[in-house]
């Protein structure tokens, strides 16, 4: 007898993109959500930042967002089009797509050393979905027996899904973690025909082990699952921690110095 489809899971809300506003002078974004919305909903997701494409012509000046602290979590920036650079940022003119997503750690690692990982196209796994839909870019986690490159705390799935028009696709999740499904190139139709434009947001049931993804046209949905932790989640500007004391002592720590020297992107010649 042929396999059972695993059981399928239901959209519980769908995210209206808010309008957008600039981080810094590089980034045009929509804050899709944020630890300050329900971030027992969404763990171990902390906010997921998106910009959509954008051309900028060329400049003399540098673009971007200037040396700041974190503390708590992980940031993972995620380039679509466009190029990025951690210290200076380029003058060139160009398209950039990007999301940026902050994944929370337990409190065990929240105030370890920081650490920096650089994965490049090349590096991440493209994996085929079934009859010629598509496929799969594998940046954490593990894809149909393909595991992405990502090194993270707890267990985080994080896919790049592109659907060619016409076509579906059954994603698996592992069940009882969180499913969220950003639709980046739309429109599409999420678990049982929840039709959702680009830039909105579905957030998924925890019941259940796979859900479908349908397009007319070709789309591009970004997966976002992981394991929640069952923690305090307390969060004031770059720092999330578990308490406001620890969040008093990150302050602390900062203006002791204690976070390393920061050096601005403008100085970077």
């Amino acid at each position: 007898m042929p396999a059972s489809p695993p059981p399928a899971r239901r959209v519980t809300r769908v995210v209206a993109p808010p309008p957008r506003h600039w981080v810094g002078d590089g980034f045009h974004v929509r804050s899709i959500f944020s630890y300050a919305d329900d971030p027992a909903e969404t763990s171990p997701f902390l906010l997921l930042d998106y910009a959509a494409p954008m051309t900028f012509r060329p400049t003399a000046d540098r673009r971007g967002v200037g040396p700041h602290p974190h503390r708590g979590f992980e940031t993972v920036t995620v380039a679509f089009a466009g190029e990025l650079q951690t210290e200076a940022f380029s003058r060139a003119g160009g398209t950039l797509e990007m999301a940026q997503i902050w994944v929370n750690l337990p409190a065990r690692r929240k105030a370890g050393p920081p650490a920096y990982q650089d994965l490049r196209a090349a590096a991440i796994p493209v994996v085929a979905l079934p009859g010629d839909a598509g496929d799969v870019r594998v940046i954490a986690g593990v894809f149909e027996g393909t595991r992405g490159p990502a090194r993270t705390a707890t267990p985080v799935e994080l896919w790049d899904v592109r659907l060619r028009g016409g076509h579906e696709a059954v994603l698996p999740l592992p069940a009882g973690h969180t499913g969220l499904l950003l639709v980046t190139r739309g429109p599409v139709a999420v678990a049982d025909g929840v039709e959702l434009d680009a830039e909105h947001l579905a957030v998924l049931s925890r019941d259940g082990a796979a859900v479908r993804v349908a397009a007319a046209s070709d789309a591009r949905v970004l997966v976002l699952g992981g394991e929640p932790i069952d923690e305090p989640v307390v969060g004031r500007g770059p720092f999330v921690m578990n308490t406001w004391d620890e969040i008093s002592q990150a302050i602390h720590d900062l203006q002791d110095g204690r976070f390393g020297a920061l050096r601005s992107a403008m100085d970077v010649r």
